[in-house]
């Protein structure tokens, strides 16, 4: 698949199969997403990769976290923060660290990470796989960053739900074009 191709027809897919991915297509996203440009290449991204038994200890994390939050909620909603770690067979978090040295910028980290996120995306659809990227009240809840071994200061900037597609001729809306957000300059 070509790259505008890969970026044309990637769009998000909240429902993929469950079938485990081999770790050299996993490798392969990774590698993917470490690609991504970034100042004085310092790589700031983390990427922490949850499979089999990873994803059920982060949905009892989920719960956890959630019942803290709201101490009388019924067993069923803890179930169903549960069920959200195992959306797919392949969950990629992504970090950003805080930046260490003068000349780096936090923006410019974040931006960097995002674009390590995106890469990631369009390889998995260039692989055949369909793809979702999440956040939420997970994605910046201090217990949650612990889980993953991150600082509470750190940007946790997405969970990427990864796996074979479940719906293969499934046609998704166009976008929008770029017109109404573009400023030419001559």
């Amino acid at each position: 698949m070509d790259i505008f191709t890969a970026i044309n027809t990637r769009h998000s897919e909240g429902k993929v199969k469950a079938d485990e991915l081999p770790r050299d297509v996993i490798e392969k996203l990774l590698s993917a997403g470490n690609q991504a440009p970034n100042h004085f290449k310092i790589r700031p991204w983390r990427f922490v990769v949850l499979t089999g038994k990873g994803r059920e200890r982060f949905g009892e994390q989920l719960a956890a976290v959630f019942r803290a939050k709201f101490p009388d909620v019924p067993a069923e909603a803890l179930d169903k923060e549960r069920l959200k770690a195992l959306r797919a067979p392949l969950i990629i978090v992504v970090a950003v660290d805080q930046p260490v040295e003068p000349k780096e910028n936090e923006v410019e980290n974040i931006a960097a990470a995002s674009a390590a996120c995106q890469n990631i995306l369009l390889a998995a659809n260039a692989l055949g796989l369909g793809s979702i990227w999440r956040t939420g009240d997970p994605a910046r809840d201090p217990e949650i960053k612990k889980f993953f071994g991150f600082d509470p200061g750190q940007h946790l900037i997405g969970f990427l739900y990864i796996g074979y597609r479940d719906l293969v001729d499934v046609q998704f809306p166009a976008r929008p074009s770029f017109e109404d957000r573009t400023t030419w300059m001559d």
